[in-house]
């Protein structure tokens, strides 16, 4: 977050003087209290600085690197999650490649009879299918699939940072948002390295500061 040159001055004399009331700090500064009301709530908001009622305004010890840090730390996933791309475990193979380029996404998730997560198929594993004579239009997808228990997952209120490790650590570019339900889970979105890269663009812009 860039602070205007008002806002760093107001940082440095809650740093000195703190705790300050915010009549301190705008009559250092030769303002009225009205005047300094926008800038006091945005270092307030920013965690900057923190207030008490009675008391006045205070440094709270943090740079900007820190807030932005504790910032990203909140996110969760369904902050960012974006729509899954599902299809039934009968489709044929070549069916979800159209789908896959169509949808134009790397990873589509596989539905049982039931609307549970059965499997997840990637780019990689429709390629290996296509290399070969066998007709695709034949071949339904849960032949090739990635099946439970061997497929990451997360859920909406996992922390991204936590979802993005599993990415990192399962050396994926996505996987299905799920829901607990009896005798499964139900996609609900899907996470990729993309959604966790517009969460750091949009962090980067303070659209969620």
């Amino acid at each position: 977050m860039e602070l205007s040159k008002r806002q760093e001055f107001i940082i440095e004399i809650v740093k000195e003087h703190g705790p300050i009331t915010g009549e301190k700090i705008a009559e250092q500064l030769n303002l009225t209290r009205a005047t300094l009301r926008p800038d006091l709530a945005i270092l307030t908001m920013a965690g900057y600085l923190d207030a008490r009622p009675r008391v006045g305004y205070f440094f709270t010890g943090k740079t900007g690197t820190e807030l932005l840090t504790e910032k990203l730390k909140k996110f969760e996933v369904g902050d960012f999650q974006s729509v899954p791309i599902v299809v039934d475990e009968n489709v044929s193979v070549y069916d979800t490649i159209v789908n896959m380029f169509l949808e134009d996404v790397g990873t589509i998730f596989v539905n049982d009879q039931d609307s549970k997560l059965a499997g997840v198929l990637s780019r990689k594993d429709l390629l290996r299918a296509s290399i070969g004579n066998q007709d695709l239009s034949a071949v339904p997808v849960h032949i090739i699939m990635t099946r439970m228990p061997n497929i990451a997952y997360c859920f909406s209120d996992d922390l991204l940072l936590d979802a993005a490790q599993t990415l990192i650590d399962r050396q994926i570019d996505g996987m299905p948002v799920v829901e607990r339900k009896e005798e499964g889970v139900e996609v609900i979105g899907r996470l990729t390295k993309t959604n966790v890269t517009k969460a750091l663009v949009e962090l980067g812009r303070d659209e969620h500061l």
